[in-house]
């Protein structure tokens, strides 16, 4: 996420909407404020495909939907608006608005060296806001590697880290995986000097 330049106007969820619909690339606005969305790997984009499809298939005739990166997500008692990678809705109340959702049981971001303080930080600050979000879920892009900060009855976040051979758990949507699926045919780059 990276802020527009010259970016003096501060945007009504409406007037951001309506400028949006104009511009080539996605924006998400926060404080009134427009950031442009930066574009993604290949490993990214094969990540979030694979956990799509998965999703998708376990969440068939359930009521609840799974959504990519082109679905916002309005930050819940805010007219704040986000680009997660991917989001699962089961609140019907998310079929009321065409452009975005706001009750979101899950959220996915797939990490990139340059959003993941972004997305660990101020971003979930601003998710876990909601309360019906129980998954957030961190992907890493570069090895086999995931986070779910996963909210239990209490209302307290707890981290659960998922690295090569275990099985994930969604519980948000009852759903367990092993992490190679998600990894299916992704290919990681070597680091410089490593092998």
């Amino acid at each position: 996420m990276i802020a527009v330049p010259n970016n003096d106007h501060y945007f009504s969820p409406e007037e951001y909407f309506a400028w949006e619909a104009q511009q080539l690339e996605k924006h998400e606005l926060i404080n009134g404020r427009v950031y442009a969305m930066t574009g993604g790997t290949r490993n990214h984009s094969d990540i979030a495909g694979n956990i799509m499809t998965i999703f998708k298939t376990h969440l068939r005739g359930s009521g609840c939907k799974v959504y990519n990166s082109d679905c916002r997500i309005n930050i819940i008692g805010t007219n704040d608006f986000t680009y997660p990678d991917l989001s699962v809705t089961c609140d019907p109340r998310d079929r009321e608005h065409s452009l975005y959702i706001t009750y979101p049981c899950l959220i996915v971001e797939v990490l990139s060296p340059t959003t993941e303080a972004y997305d660990r930080g101020k971003k979930f600050a601003r998710y876990r806001r909601n309360p019906h979000l129980i998954d957030y879920v961190l992907v890493s892009s570069e090895e086999i590697a995931i986070d779910i900060y996963h909210k239990n009855q209490a209302g307290d976040w707890l981290i659960l880290s998922y690295r090569a051979g275990d099985t994930v758990e969604f519980q948000s949507i009852n759903l367990r995986v092993p992490i190679e699926q998600i990894y299916e045919e992704i290919i990681f780059e070597e680091s410089p000097g490593g092998a």
